[in-house]
């Protein structure tokens, strides 16, 4: 049994990996600023926290909880994130802002109050997009995010050498498009060829055993472009 928490967990691949983890008998805190779908679970292995992660302050409920309840954290996956598709001539300095506080900033944050909980074998997994990876496609639209999911990419790695002492691994997932309620709002008429619980299974296992063999990574999780 581990202690796992997952960042945007009201729908998407964070709501099916939260009942991928409880489910195996592993104790979830789940994050969202929404926290109903998942407490409509019922599942006794889940802690759900509402709470707004662009906001520094409220980050600070994690570290209570897990001080009070867990005293380690096993697993912590940064899934939480936001698109903004608008042209580049369109976008605001406030739209980046509000993009990279949650796929940047919170991601930031979260990892460095999860820190002093994590041991030797725990496992920090970061969810970024194939759209931050240097020489993938580009797609018109997508400036604030797929730099934002760059940014995570090159963090993952710092956070691996200043850690690489202490046992705990930091890895980034780098995902194709995936049928989410967050891409279709962004791109109403396109239909991605992986589900949101088929990429969940596979971020589930990679949580739990990536750790034994990649740290400071970024892996490619796709089929298709994008």
């Amino acid at each position: 049994m581990k202690n796992v928490i997952i960042t945007g967990t009201s729908r998407g691949i964070g709501y099916e990996l939260a009942q991928l983890f409880a489910n195996s008998n592993h104790n979830v805190l789940a994050i969202s600023r929404n926290s109903e779908p998942i407490n409509k679970l019922n599942n006794p292995n889940i802690t759900t926290l509402s709470i707004d992660i662009s906001d520094e302050k409220e980050i600070e409920k994690v570290t209570a909880f897990v001080q009070d309840n867990w005293s380690h954290v096993d697993i912590l996956i940064n899934n939480a994130g936001k698109l903004v598709n608008k042209p580049f001539s369109e976008i605001s300095t406030q739209d980046f802002i509000d993009v990279y506080k949650v796929n940047v900033f919170a991601v930031a944050e979260m990892t460095r109050k999860v820190i002093p909980f994590l041991n030797k074998q725990s496992h920090v997994v970061t969810i970024s997009s194939m759209g931050g990876i240097q020489g993938s496609m580009k797609f018109t639209g997508l400036a604030a995010y797929s730099s934002s999911k760059g940014a995570v990419i090159t963090l993952t790695e710092l956070l691996a050498e200043e850690y690489k002492d202490s046992g705990i691994a930091f890895n980034v997932l780098a995902l194709g498009a995936v049928q989410t309620e967050m891409l279709e709002e962004a791109f109403p008429d396109y239909k991605a060829p992986t589900t949101a619980l088929e990429m969940a299974e596979y971020i589930y296992t990679f949580s739990l055993t990536g750790n034994k063999f990649y740290n400071g990574k970024v892996l490619q999780v796709s089929s298709s472009t994008p």
